[in-house]
């Protein structure tokens, strides 16, 4: 039968068992070697992801020591400001020595610490819209200095100029020179990379620190290895039940321009000088901040985004010990993948190569087409 016989079949079968017994342990290893391979890779993934947890999640704050926590000064000696935080379920009272000394709230009433008894309560100050604004015990009285604890507005200037009149300048204003060579732009829309990437692009509202929309468009682009790097961070915190929510992204330059002249001279440390250009206007700084996966909503930072205040601070030590945590949990997970954090801006991150592209001041009319990502 097509020239099989029993003896060809057994020369056949005591071959291939010759060269199986030379290639099946061979085959093996291979696969134990693969194994092993994917294990450690998942070991290293799993220790990079966790590496990015700053300890322990807190507990939240109780609703009356959260409204509290802010920075205050003494109606008697405004040249002083204190903060008080929350830690571990408890007040503390910080003066600008860094001293920290423990108070205990009743409600509505504010004890300090005392060497051996508790003294009498008196009375905390709310606005209109029931917001704490000052509190006093004994003789000293104490005055809030910071925006409060009511994240649905921002913080707010008022411009030096109508910012209408200061468009039309930054639009007929030209970016300044810079006379060296950088890498092709390829800015990358953020909202097309993940659904999981959310936006809340500010300055394309009214809920801006400068109260008028000053994007024409809600979109959010970076230079293409900082997108990708920013894709990265996020699939490192989704297993932690967290998500990236963008508040902006490449900036034209005029838009600077138009920042810095607004803005009054005790806030323009936290606005870029147009003559120098920004990270922002190199698609390479990304402002942003967590939501949590669970709830849909963002999580609570210790300030709130574009505040003028040192609760912007990325090493603030007050609010409560979740949003230091929360805070600190994105700076760690935007660290691991290059980006680094502005002194004076916790929601501020700028990629490792920021320096090699140069300024662009593109309308996002002309990066864009169709309709703005939601």
């Amino acid at each position: 039968m097509s020239g099989v016989n029993s003896s060809s079949v057994g020369r056949s079968k005591s071959k291939h068992g010759a060269h199986g017994s030379q290639t099946a342990p061979f085959v093996r290893n291979f696969l134990a070697f693969l194994f092993l391979l994917f294990v450690a890779a998942a070991a290293a993934f799993a220790q990079s992801a966790s590496s990015i947890v700053p300890g322990p999640k807190p507990a939240d704050a109780s609703p009356e020591r959260k409204e509290l926590v802010g920075i205050y000064s003494g109606e008697k000696d405004a040249k002083h400001s204190y903060i008080l935080l929350e830690q571990e379920g408890k007040l503390f009272w910080r003066d600008d020595k860094g001293v920290n000394k423990e108070f205990v709230i009743d409600g509505e009433n504010v004890f300090p610490p005392s060497e051996g008894s508790m003294v009498a309560a008196h009375t905390i100050v709310r606005d209109e819209a029931g917001h704490i604004i000052a509190f006093a015990y004994l003789n000293f009285g104490c005055r809030r200095v910071d925006p409060g604890s009511d994240s649905s507005q921002s913080y707010r200037v008022k411009p030096q100029r109508p910012v209408e009149e200061l468009r039309r300048e930054a639009l007929a204003a030209t970016p300044p020179n810079e006379n060296r060579s950088f890498r092709k732009p390829d800015l990358v829309e953020l909202a097309k990379l993940d659904p999981a990437i959310r936006l809340d692009i500010r300055y394309a509202t009214t809920n801006d620190f400068l109260g008028v929309p000053v994007y024409t468009q809600a979109r959010a682009y970076l230079q293409r290895p900082a997108a990708e790097a920013l894709v990265r961070v996020l699939h490192k915190l989704q297993p932690f039940g967290y998500s990236l929510l963008i508040h902006d992204g490449y900036r034209p330059w005029y838009v600077t321009k138009i920042f810095w002249d607004a803005t009054p001279a005790e806030g323009k440390i936290f606005v870029a000088d147009p003559a120098q250009g920004s990270r922002h206007n190199r698609g390479c700084a990304v402002d942003l901040t967590l939501y949590d996966l669970k709830t849909d909503q963002p999580v609570e930072m210790t300030g709130m985004y574009d505040e003028m205040s040192p609760r912007s601070f990325p090493n603030f030590p007050g609010g409560t010990s979740l949003q230091r945590w929360h805070r600190d949990l994105l700076r760690r997970a935007m660290e691991s993948e290059g980006f680094t954090v502005y002194d004076s801006e916790w929601w501020h991150f700028d990629y490792k190569d920021w320096h090699e592209y140069g300024i662009l001041n593109i309308p996002f009319e002309k990066l864009g087409i169709g309709s703005p990502a939601k």
